[in-house]
């Protein structure tokens, strides 16, 4: 009998053939508010000439209407391009945070799991309570890695503390003087 080899999918194109993804996360979609703001904005542009002159007829008025619906997408499709692109990856070896910026632009952060020391979080403000987001912060030994608008960030710090602690990481907690003589 032959043995089937496991392939291994790939989930993002960086991926090594060896590791595994564990956790996937973004942020919260009220990044996404200042473009919905200004979207809401393109059918009143639409309809403004029916309104001033309305002998103009439903024609206009629902041209206008029509015309201002593809203005909102178009204002609205950059901002939500840069939502769901950017993106939170942990695997059994390291966290990438992939941030997408426009439709051009794309950085990406590359942290060893080895080097993380901690993981916090801060839900601050009636709007971020309500919403479920808030900020997480991973401390690592080069610095700290400060993302906004998480979606239930203390449902993302427990699976990555609990991805640390699978993969047997523990942070050592350094004295201050340590530190200094490094």
């Amino acid at each position: 009998m032959s043995e089937k080899k496991a392939e291994h999918q790939k989930v993002f194109d960086d991926q090594y053939d060896d590791e595994e993804v564990l956790y996937i996360f973004r942020k919260h979609p009220i990044v996404m508010r200042k473009a919905l703001v200004f979207a809401c904005l393109g059918p009143l542009i639409g309809v403004i000439p029916a309104a001033v002159k309305p002998s103009l007829g439903f024609g206009y008025f629902f041209g206008g209407l029509g015309l201002g619906f593809v203005l909102a997408f178009l204002i609205m499709l950059p901002a939500w391009i840069a939502w769901y692109y950017s993106i939170f990856i942990v695997t059994d070896q390291r966290l990438l945070q992939i941030t997408q910026r426009g439709l051009f632009s794309r950085s990406v952060v590359d942290i060893g799991l080895s080097k993380i020391q901690s993981t916090n979080y801060e839900i601050k403000g009636i709007q971020a309570t309500l919403l479920g987001f808030g900020t997480i912060v991973v401390q690592t030994y080069m610095g700290d890695m400060v993302v906004h608008e998480v979606y239930h960030p203390e449902k993302v710090i427990r699976n990555i503390s609990t991805i640390l602690k699978d993969q047997g990481i523990v942070a050592e907690l350094l004295d201050p003087s340590e530190i200094a003589d490094k």
